[in-house]
């Protein structure tokens, strides 16, 4: 067997990783987009670097879009075969590959109303709405906890990974030449003791892991909870600056974690009392999936769920799907709180509400998240004086400030330990992916030490063979 990196190599986005059986076959592990790359993302995600229709199976690990986003170009260019994932993934995937799909197709009507004023010919979406309907029909859920039997050559087992609703861990038995090969892939870690979320959990020893590594050379501080650490940024930038606290977030995953913190707060009486927006059409739909698999919280929000039957809603709270209302929110002169996607402020609805409040330093720009360098909030995070936002430069006068702890990433101690019940004797191969390569280098220096060898930090498009070493 052997194994290509065709995404998340070197870099932490756009999760595509080819397994090559001696057999012929081809099992395709996430299809990512590429995001927040600068002027790289669009052709990095032009290309695929293997035949989709060549494809057998699809493995879906989780419904972040760097794990998802190109199925539908998967399926436009040939797959037609089925796509495994988890139950809640599923539900996940129908609703992220549409928002995917219509930002495509208003990026491209936008981009080919300029091309058209400067007489070059249009450009077609990397997919359209109609290509990611298609992808539902391929969609094939899975139990966690269960082996279960995709054909005489593969058993796919799926691990809660405590990363989102529904993600996992892959865990597949390979059969080739009468010999068995344990392989196990990580998808993306969450963190032990998650305010929402399970655990990760244990899993069988395998030959072969595949694990990501975006936080591999960091501890998640120790400071005050989430839920403190949002009342304070609210008492200072709304109550004694008057001003706005404007929260870019991912759709899935970190918006959820921030309105049941905020709910605590409100449950607590410590909620200050001024408005609060989720101005995302997407993070509404997905908040809605996320309310229907309480099975998959922890043992703590079940408590809570006991005396408060919504967790993730409180007063003064406004979801916003209307462009127009959207828009009404740069007029408001009131303090209040804007949660607004995307996570890497690099598209959606608070590139506007950015734009609008940067340059009055009584407001607050929190980034809660990882941030690609090269993307809007990574540029903020790094503590840029003036940023380029729609074409035009602004100088950032309003505060910028970081929460860490609100990462749904494991952190280095987490994925060691994650990586406890394994015997580093036993594994093979290990592969180092989703992460920068700096941060890879010494999380492979970290797992020498701890008895893993043979370890490989592939770049894009590598092939390696099992056996084989850097």
């Amino acid at each position: 067997m052997k194994i290509s990196f065709h995404g998340a190599a070197r870099t932490v986005t756009g999760s595509k990783h080819l397994l090559h059986l001696k057999s012929g076959k081809k099992i395709l592990l996430d299809c990512g987009m590429f995001q927040g790359m600068g002027p790289e993302t669009l052709k990095l995600n032009q290309e695929f670097g293997f035949e989709p229709g060549e494809i057998d199976y699809v493995i879906i690990s989780h419904g972040h879009v760097d794990h998802i986003g190109l199925l539908p170009k998967l399926v436009k260019e040939g797959f037609d075969k089925k796509i495994y994932c988890t139950e809640a993934t599923a539900s996940l995937i129908r609703v992220m590959l549409l928002d995917s799909a219509n930002i495509q197709e208003a990026d491209v009507n936008y981009v080919n109303k300029i091309r058209k004023e400067k007489g070059q010919p249009p450009v077609a979406p990397l997919y359209t709405v109609e290509d990611a309907g298609r992808v539902n029909p391929l969609l094939a859920a899975k139990s966690y906890g269960t082996w279960h039997k995709l054909d005489d050559e593969v058993e796919l087992l799926y691990t809660d990974a405590g990363h989102i609703i529904g993600s996992a861990c892959v865990h597949l038995k390979i059969k080739e030449n009468g010999n068995v090969t344990h392989l196990t892939f990580s998808g993306d870690l969450g963190r032990y003791n998650d305010d929402i979320l399970k655990s990760p959990e244990s899993f069988p020893q395998a030959d072969v892991i595949i694990m990501e590594s975006t936080y591999g050379n960091k501890q998640h501080p120790y400071t005050a909870s989430p839920a403190e650490q949002l009342l304070h940024q609210i008492e200072t930038t709304c109550l004694e600056k008057k001003g706005k606290l404007i929260i870019p977030a991912f759709s899935l995953g970190r918006t959820q974690e921030l309105l049941y913190a905020l709910n605590q707060l409100e449950l607590e009486r410590r909620l200050p009392d001024i408005d609060y927006y989720v101005d995302s059409p997407l993070s509404l739909r997905v908040t809605q999936i996320v309310k229907r698999y309480p099975e998959l919280y922890n043992r703590h929000v079940q408590e809570v769920l006991k005396r408060d039957e919504d967790p993730f809603a409180f007063r003064r709270l406004t979801m916003i799907e209307d462009v127009e209302a959207s828009k009404s929110l740069n007029f408001k002169k009131e303090p209040c709180v804007i949660i607004s996607a995307s996570g890497m402020a690099e598209a959606g609805r608070v590139k506007h509400h950015i734009a609008n409040n940067i340059e009055d330093a009584r407001n607050t720009i929190l980034i809660v998240g990882y941030c690609e360098p090269e993307s809007l909030g990574g540029r903020l995070r790094a503590g840029a004086d003036e940023v380029g936002i729609f074409g035009q430069r602004y100088t950032v006068n309003a505060d910028v400030r970081i929460i860490e702890s609100l990462s749904a990433h494991g952190d280095y101690n987490d994925m060691s330990q994650w990586l406890a019940c394994q015997d580093p004797k036993h594994v093979r191969n290990f592969f180092i992916v989703h992460g920068e390569y700096d941060v890879q280098q010494e999380l492979k220096n970290r797992l020498l030490k701890k008895g893993f060898d043979n370890i490989v930090i592939p770049y894009r498009h590598q092939m390696v063979g099992l056996g084989d070493s850097d």
